[in-house]
């Protein structure tokens, strides 16, 4: 059965929808109006609670009777009629036995004997419980409609001899679309056009910028860097690339389980158990007490619902995970619920992506090998090349300092997809890789064969210079992230990544990890994650920042998104957010998730234990209402106590 929240908003739903088809104006703070409505109908029964218990104890002359009644029902409704509501909701449903029916019978029952404060005090109470974890789950996963601001929404396609823009989905293959700099390719295609540079990231995760020359495929979703291009498009805008992303995050999503809190679970035993209960302790004594008078075991029976109720378990679950939601924050770590506090002490496998994840996803200069040359006047005359290129490696290579005056090139031309080729200082530079060192017949160093990364090659005057490494770094805690995550008991470590698999594999072993995998699409990422969740007995967590991660995020057991630098689409589909970018965040994340599940579960303890010793007084005749109210307050006081720990708490 799906999960039904209970919503004190339901009130003031029609009154809110009424308001605004017929307001003619904008409010100035609309969201933190809508936030408030939610406590109000708490709040005002709170007031009227306490305003009666007051006249009560004072015996106000005019509180009486119909008036005392009135006033309590009054108090009893905003927090009262959603919790009824729900209960006949899951009766029609066929699903008789669940909290909310429990509570509507024992507060309903108490106005019956005519203990109206103690029916008020105890749906009040439930109120509370639900707005406390209201409140730990209200940024809760369920919506990926950030993924829908990645979708390109125009294509520029060139018909009646004119380029015209309309929407992706109604472009034909085989039909010549235009894409200026900066915008996303719209479907997929090949290159009409002689070459062209994109970012891919959105879709393979991979760090370097794509040159793509003409007649290769290009893929929606991708970013052109260099130059109004032309493509023409060999897929319709549903069968593109960033229309299966989108796909698979939904289709993910929907077939991801979601966990049901203890206390819906514990219902649908512990509530037909009591109504049984009770029932029997109305009618099974006029088989065995001589002076058995009916309206005083229904009134016992009564009392044996309002102490049954679980208001003190509703209270003290959501305060436990609510403590540890609060731990983590502090921590710099979000969970989008608190069932995620309780996965993440499952997960015995570790997945996690490359670039922005345990690496900065930023180039920067990892090695400079000059040959014949001084390493500043080396650097000068590469620099005075690539000064005259947008490329984000030239631009890690501008970063450089030297000392001295720059040197400036002339007759700089682009050879494709090889470098460029200009005058410095007379003499003639070659900068490119290693095709274009070869093709104008420049013997390379053999060393140069057995590096992974991206590397920029030099030759002056038609010999070799040197070369420059340009690698994405490690971020600065990222060897400690894998250690802290192994000394949690996490066993199993993964590297999966849409980057080079020779990178990858570099990267991975430098940090320790033992299995990498490189050069994976999302699909790809996708599938060998569901693979090792349908081969693991515990829970998979999967780490990533990228949009091509979204659809992985989505489906593992824990989605764990970089919230500093990761796209809106990975922080909207995952379940746990680092919001400081720091890798090792996450062993701190099992830890607290760990403390939390002890708080949760010293708290169900001493619910049950308090709840066990009331419930056989009120079966026996020797607890009223009021000590049960009390028992459940001292009890929701103590597991508040408790939970507040979680506050102090200290995890390295």
């Amino acid at each position: 059965m799906k999960k039904k929240k209970l919503n004190l908003r339901d009130l003031n739903k029609t009154s809110s929808d009424t308001h605004k088809r017929n307001d003619g104006h904008n409010h100035s703070s609309p969201e933190s109006i809508g936030k408030f409505k939610i406590y109000v109908p708490a709040i005002f029964s709170f007031v009227m609670l306490i305003i009666g218990i007051a006249m009560d104890y004072f015996d106000v002359a005019f509180f009486k009777d119909w008036i005392r009644i009135v006033w309590y029902a009054v108090a009893y409704l905003p927090v009262g009629f959603p919790v009824i509501k729900e209960g006949w909701k899951s009766i029609k449903n066929g699903d008789f036995f669940t909290e909310f029916l429990l509570m509507s019978i024992a507060t309903i029952g108490a106005f019956a004997i005519g203990e109206y404060p103690e029916g008020v005090a105890v749906m009040l109470f439930y109120a509370v419980g639900e707005l406390f974890q209201s409140a730990a789950v209200k940024k809760a996963k369920g919506s990926i409609k950030a993924l829908l601001d990645v979708r390109p929404n125009e294509a520029l396609v060139y018909r009646n001899n004119n380029y015209v823009s309309v929407n992706p989905e109604i472009v034909q293959i085989g039909e010549k679309v235009q894409v200026r700099v900066g915008e996303k390719i719209p479907l997929d295609g090949v290159l009409l056009s002689e070459k062209g540079s994109f970012n891919t990231a959105a879709l393979t995760g991979e760090s370097k910028p794509d040159t793509i020359a003409k007649g290769e495929k290009v893929f929606a979703g991708s970013i052109n860097l260099d130059g109004v291009i032309e493509i023409e498009t060999t897929k319709e805008f549903k069968d593109s690339s960033i229309a299966r992303i989108l796909d698979m995050v939904q289709n993910a999503t929907a077939r991801k389980s979601k966990t049901e809190l203890f206390i819906r679970k514990f219902a649908r035993i512990y509530t037909p158990i009591v109504v049984f209960l009770a029932i029997g302790l109305t009618f099974i004594p006029y088989f065995f007490v001589d002076d058995y008078v009916f309206s005083d075991w229904l009134y016992r029976a009564l009392i044996f619902l309002v102490i049954s109720c679980p208001c003190a378990l509703v209270i003290s679950i959501p305060l436990g995970y609510f403590g540890g939601l609060g731990a983590a924050s502090k921590n710099g770590i979000l969970f989008k619920g608190a069932s995620y506090l309780d996965e993440m002490t499952k997960v015995n496998t570790v997945v996690m992506d490359k670039t922005g994840t345990v690496t900065k996803g930023v180039f920067k200069i990892k090695e400079i090998k000059a040959i014949g040359w001084k390493e500043p006047e080396f650097m000068k005359y590469l620099m005075a090349m690539e000064e005259q290129s947008t490329h984000p490696i030239a631009k890690a290579i501008m970063e450089y300092k030297a000392d001295g005056e720059d040197f400036q090139a002339t007759k700089v031309t682009e050879i494709a997809g090889k470098g460029l080729k200009g005058t410095v200082n007379g003499k003639t530079v070659l900068v490119g890789n290693k095709a274009l060192m070869i093709s104008n017949n420049i013997e390379v160093l053999s060393e140069t064969d057995s590096i992974v990364e991206s590397i920029v090659m030099v030759s002056i005057e038609g010999k070799f210079a040197g070369y420059v490494i340009i690698a994405d770094e490690l971020k600065d805690d990222a060897h400690e992230a894998i250690k802290q995550i192994r000394e949690s008991g996490i066993s199993k470590i993964i590297m999966l990544s849409g980057d080079k698999d020779s990178i990858t594999q570099q990267v991975a072993k430098e940090m320790g990890i033992d299995t990498a995998k490189g050069g994976l699409l999302p699909e790809d990422k996708l599938n060998e994650v569901e693979k090792l969740m349908s081969e693991n007995d515990g829970r998979v967590a999967f780490i990533g920042d990228g949009i091509n991660d979204a659809p992985v995020l989505a489906a593992s057991d824990v989605g764990i998104a970089m919230g500093g630098l990761g796209s809106d689409v990975a922080i909207e589909t995952a379940d746990v957010i680092i919001q400081t970018d720091q890798p090792s965040k996450i062993a701190k994340a099992i830890k607290i998730g760990r403390s939390t599940r002890r708080i949760v579960y010293q708290n169900i303890a001493l619910a049950f234990g308090v709840k066990a010793v009331v419930l056989v007084l009120g079966a026996g005749g020797l607890a009223t209402m009021w000590e049960a109210v009390f028992a459940d307050v001292g009890v929701a006081l103590l597991a508040i106590l408790n939970a507040v720990r979680l506050q102090k708490m200290k995890w390295k």
